[in-house]
């Protein structure tokens, strides 16, 4: 039996998202001429608005235009490195270092899941302390390179709380009690699940739903 923290990460540990930050930032260390793609990036963004596509589509699509089909890991590590560290610099909110702290202190096993990709959001969450990283995979080829597909389901949803799920039967881990952090009201279900649900920086929705239910509300910066 273990006692578990989880996190989502963009816009409960982060200030602001970064699948798109990431996307320009590789676009601009390693291929700036793929910005021209930008206009097909946010005739994207219109076409999952206006529900043309689905989040997963949308992220292969924007992966394709502003990384490439397919990216050398060797490639990919160092530009991975450089955003992850500016993103614990710049965009991670006091309140989400303080929460990581006492979850650790507790001695509780502090997770991040999260809809983002976990080649990078790893590389985030493991600089900020936590213990294991839940995300979106992507397809690894035989030859190691990282392609702009999705492996399986994009962790978002009741798709997150399955692969938080599996993880637990991968890991062999029993939960004792799990805390819950998270922003958006799309990770209903994980809260739900969870034993202590904490409402981060909420948007209406979740606001609502959170005063509904009883979870904690919590501003952190």
């Amino acid at each position: 039996m273990i006692d578990l923290a989880i996190y989502d990460m963009d816009r409960t540990v982060t200030r602001h998202a970064t699948w798109t930050p990431f996307l320009l930032h590789c676009a601009v260390l390693r291929a700036p001429w793929r910005l021209a793609f930008l206009p097909l990036v946010v005739l994207s963004m219109l076409a999952y608005v206006l529900k043309l596509i689905d989040r997963g589509r949308l992220k292969e699509i924007n992966h394709r235009l502003l990384l490439g089909g397919e990216t050398d890991q060797h490639v990919l590590e160092p530009l991975v490195a450089s955003f992850a560290a500016r993103t614990v610099a710049r965009n991670v909110r006091p309140g989400a270092r303080e929460a990581i702290a006492r979850d650790k202190a507790e001695g509780r096993r502090v997770v991040m899941a999260t809809a983002s990709y976990r080649f990078y959001a790893a590389a985030i969450a493991e600089r900020l302390g936590f213990d294991d990283c839940i995300g979106t995979n992507s397809v690894l080829g035989l030859d190691s390179r990282v392609h702009a597909r999705i492996d399986g389901e994009n962790c978002y949803g009741p798709v997150k709380l399955r692969m938080i799920e599996r993880w637990l039967s991968a890991e062999g881990l029993t939960r004792a009690h799990v805390r819950f952090y998270s922003d958006h009201a799309s990770d209903a279900p994980v809260f739900e699940w969870a034993d202590e649900a904490v409402a981060v920086n909420p948007h209406d929705r979740l606001l609502n739903l959170a005063a509904q239910r009883g979870w904690a509300v919590e501003d952190w910066g």
